[in-house]
C-alpha cells in the first residue's frame, strides 16, 4: 500500500514536492466515454424521481428500467456519432460544448420519434414529453459542467512557469485545428510556446481568437510575423500546395524565423505532451509533392489472388513494395532478402499489421541460382518485383565484382528462372544512375536493364513471349538507406560538419511511397520491354538542401553548423539523367509517367558479354571486370575514378 501511495505522490507532485495536478496524464477516450454514460445514467435517474414527484400519471407500456435503458442507449449512439469523447477535457472549447448539445438534442429527437412510433403502432406512448425535456436539460448540464469543472480545476492548480524561455509563435490558420492547437499550447505545462496571434489567407478586420489578434498574411509573411513580435511560425493547415509551402518556409528561413509543424488534433494520442507534438518542419515536408493519382483496378487485377515475389524486400524500396502489395490481398507474398536482421524486423511488422496475409520469408542471395530455382519450382509465382541490388556508388567502385554478382548475375538468375517457370510479369527496379553511367554501380544496373529488355524481345522473336519484362527508373529516394537526407540529419544532430561533395551537385528526389507506387503501376500497365520513367519535377541543389536543413533545425549555416566541401567521390556525377540521348519517350495514360524507348540490342550478344563479365568477376580482377563492362556499355565513362584510364584503351584491349 505504501508503494502505491508513493507512486501516486510522484505522479501528483512536482519537483518541489508541491501538489501539481498538471502532472496527471490525459484521460483516455474510453474513460471519458464511460464517464459520459455514467452522467447520462444519473440524469435519467434524477428525471425519474422528478417525474414521480410531479405527476402521478405515467405511461405503463414499459417499466422505468426499460425506459432508462432506451434513453441511455440512444445517447450512447449519438456520443459515438459526434465523437464527444474525442477531445482532451482540460482543453474543452465552445466546439466541444456544441458537440454535446448536438448529441443530446439528437438523442432527444430520436426518443421523440420512438415515442410517436410507439403511439401509432400500439396506441400508447412510452415517455412523457415533459420528462424527455427535463432529461435533455439535466444530461446536457451534467456533461457540460463535468468538462467545465475539470478545466477550471486544472486552471486553478496551474502555476506560472518561472525563469522559462518561451518561443513566441504565430499560428498559420484559423480553422478548428489551429484554434485547438493554440488553446492546448497556451494551457500546456511545462510551456514551450507563447502564442501571440494567428495568420490567415482570409480577410478579417479587428478579429481576435482566444484574445489573440488575427492578421491576413500577404506575399511578405515575415513582416506579419515580425509585427506580432514573434520569432516562429506553426503550420496547422493542410491547405497549401507543396510549392506554396516551400515558398513560405523559404521566406521564413531567410529572415531567421523558425518553422514548426503541428499534426491534426484528431491524430493526437493521449500520452505525449501537446508541445512535444509540435515539431520543427522536416525537409521531407518540403520536398514532398502532390500525391500521384494512379489507377487502382489494374493493380487489383495484377495482384489480388496472385503469388508475388519481392526481392531485396528488407530494403527501403523493397519493404515499401511489400507493404503496398499486401494491401491488395495477394494469394501469397514471398519476401526474399539476404540481410537477416532487417528481414526479421520486416517479418515482425507484417505479422503485426497484416494478420491474415499468407506470406513466406526467405533468406537468400539472388546470386544463389540453385536456391532460387528450388523456390521457383515449389512456388507458382505470378509476378516478380526485383528490388535487390547493391546501390552505394563509392563502395561498388571499390568492389566492382560484388556489383556484378548481385546487380547483373542476380538479375540474370531471376530473369532466366522467370522465363523458365512462366512468370507473368517481371518488374525491375532501376536507377537514373544507369543512364550514361559514370560509375560501376550505374553501369551494372544498365547492364541488367539491357539483359531483361533483350531477353523479352528474344522471347517475341521465338514466339515465346510468356514473361513481360518491365523496368522502372527513378532518382534518389527520400529516407532510403544511405540517402543524403538521413546523413545530413545525423551530421546536424552531432553538431556538424555537414559534408557535401561539390557545391554545384544536383539531384532529383522522390518519396519512398511515390517510388513504390510507380513500381506497382508499371507492373500493372506494362506490356513488356518498356522502361518507365517518372517525371520527378525540378532537380534540387544539394548545397541548398543542406542549408535549409540546418536552418530548419534552428542553426545558422557556417556559424553553428559548418558546411564542408569534400570533393566528388569516385564515380559521382554533378547531375543525373533519366534518359540518354538515344532514348525517345512515349506518353502513358498518366502525365507524370513516360515510357523510355531505348535501343534494344541482340540477346545473344548481350548474354555472351554478360557471361564473360560474370566469369571475369569470379577472378576478382577489377580492371578486367570494368573493362568488359565498358565494352558492353559504350556510354559508360568513368568519372573521378581510377578506371578513367580504361576509357583511353583501344576497343581490342578492352575485350582481352
Amino acid at each position: 500500500m505504501g508503494r502505491i501511495n508513493r507512486a501516486l505522490k510522484n505522479i501528483l507532485t512536482g519537483p518541489d514536492n508541491a501538489l501539481d495536478i498538471r502532472n496527471l496524464k490525459y484521460l483516455p477516450r474510453w474513460a471519458v466515454f464511460l464517464i459520459d454514460i455514467g452522467l447520462v445514467s444519473i440524469s435519467t435517474l434524477i428525471t425519474i424521481f422528478i417525474l414521480l414527484d410531479l405527476s402521478p400519471f405515467q405511461y405503463t407500456l414499459l417499466s422505468f428500467f426499460e425506459k432508462a435503458i432506451i434513453i441511455i442507449a440512444t445517447n450512447i449512439v449519438f456520443f459515438y456519432l459526434f465523437k464527444t469523447y474525442a477531445g482532451i477535457i482540460r482543453y474543452s472549447s465552445n466546439i466541444d460544448a456544441l458537440k454535446l448539445l448536438l448529441a443530446t438534442c439528437s438523442a432527444f429527437l430520436s426518443l421523440l420519434i420512438i415515442n410517436y412510433l410507439s403511439y401509432f403502432i400500439v396506441g400508447e406512448k412510452i415517455f412523457l414529453i415533459g420528462g424527455l425535456l427535463i432529461n435533455l436539460w439535466i444530461s446536457f448540464s451534467l456533461l457540460f459542467l463535468f468538462r467545465l469543472g475539470v478545466k477550471q480545476v486544472y486552471e486553478y492548480f496551474k502555476i506560472v512557469q518561472k525563469n522559462e524561455s518561451l518561443i513566441k509563435a504565430v499560428i498559420l490558420g484559423v480553422d478548428e485545428n489551429a484554434i485547438s492547437i493554440a488553446g492546448a499550447l497556451e494551457t500546456e505545462h511545462p510551456k514551450r510556446f507563447k502564442i501571440v496571434g494567428f495568420l490567415t489567407q482570409d480577410s478579417h478586420k479587428r478579429l481576435r481568437i482566444l484574445g489573440k489578434p488575427v492578421l491576413r498574411h500577404t506575399q511578405k509573411i515575415h513582416k506579419e510575423v515580425s509585427s506580432m513580435g514573434a520569432d516562429a511560425i506553426i503550420f496547422s493547415e493542410n491547405i497549401f500546395t507543396p510549392e506554396e509551402k516551400f515558398k513560405l518556409v523559404e521566406e521564413c528561413l531567410e529572415h531567421d524565423i523558425a518553422v514548426y509543424n503541428a499534426p491534426l488534433v484528431s491524430s493526437w494520442d493521449d500520452n505525449q505532451p501537446i508541445a512535444n507534438k509540435v515539431k520543427t518542419l522536416q525537409i521531407e515536408d518540403l520536398l514532398d509533392r502532390e500525391p500521384i493519382q494512379l489507377e487502382v483496378q489494374n493493380k487489383i487485377d495484377q495482384l489480388t489472388g496472385k503469388t508475388i515475389l519481392v526481392t531485396g524486400a528488407a530494403g527501403s524500396i523493397g519493404s515499401e513494395i511489400v507493404r503496398q502489395v499486401a494491401e491488395y490481398n495477394p494469394k501469397k507474398l514471398i519476401i526474399l532478402d539476404q540481410a537477416e536482421t532487417p528481414l526479421h524486423n520486416l517479418q515482425l511488422q507484417i505479422e503485426a499489421k497484416f494478420t491474415d496475409l499468407n506470406f513466406k520469408v526467405i533468406v537468400c542471395d539472388v546470386g544463389n541460382q540453385k536456391r532460387l530455382e528450388l523456390m521457383f519450382q515449389n512456388q507458382s509465382i505470378d509476378v516478380v518485383y526485383h528490388a535487390a541490388a547493391y546501390k552505394h556508388v563509392p563502395l561498388m567502385e571499390s568492389n566492382p565484382h560484388e556489383a556484378i554478382f548481385v546487380n547483373i548475375h542476380g538479375t540474370k538468375n531471376l530473369a532466366d528462372l522467370a522465363v523458365k517457370y512462366q512468370v507473368g510479369h517481371f518488374v525491375m527496379v532501376s536507377t537514373d544512375k544507369a543512364v550514361n553511367p559514370s560509375n560501376v554501380m550505374g553501369a551494372s544496373k544498365r547492364a541488367a536493364e539491357m539483359y531483361v529488355q533483350s531477353l523479352y524481345h528474344d522471347q517475341i522473336r521465338l514466339d515465346q513471349s510468356n514473361t513481360k519484362f518491365i523496368t522502372t527508373r527513378f532518382g534518389n529516394v527520400l529516407g532510403s538507406n544511405g540517402s543524403v537526407v538521413p546523413l545530413f540529419k545525423k551530421q546536424i544532430e552531432a553538431g556538424g560538419p555537414v559534408t557535401i561533395t561539390h557545391p554545384d551537385i544536383i539531384r532529383y528526389f522522390m518519396t519512398i511511397p511515390e517510388a513504390c507506387q510507380l513500381v506497382l503501376e508499371a507492373g500493372a500497365m506494362g506490356k513488356g520491354g518498356e522502361i518507365f520513367v517518372f517525371d520527378m519535377g525540378e532537380p534540387v541543389k544539394i548545397m541548398d538542401l543542406a542549408i535549409k536543413m540546418i536552418k530548419l533545425a534552428g542553426y545558422q549555416p557556417n556559424k553553428n553548423i559548418k558546411v564542408r566541401i569534400t570533393g566528388l567521390r569516385p564515380g559521382e556525377k554533378l547531375y543525373e539523367e533519366l534518359l540518354n540521348d538515344e532514348c525517345k519517350t512515349l506518353p502513358t495514360h498518366h502525365k507524370k509517367i513516360m515510357i523510355g524507348q531505348d535501343v534494344v540490342r541482340d540477346y545473344e550478344m548481350i548474354n555472351e558479354k554478360i557471361l564473360k563479365i560474370i566469369k571475369s568477376a569470379t577472378k576478382l580482377k577489377n580492371d578486367k571486370v570494368v573493362a568488359k563492362l565498358k565494352d558492353l556499355i559504350p556510354e559508360f565513362k568513368s568519372n573521378n575514378s581510377l578506371y578513367e584510364k580504361l576509357d583511353k584503351l583501344p576497343e581490342l584491349k578492352k575485350n582481352d
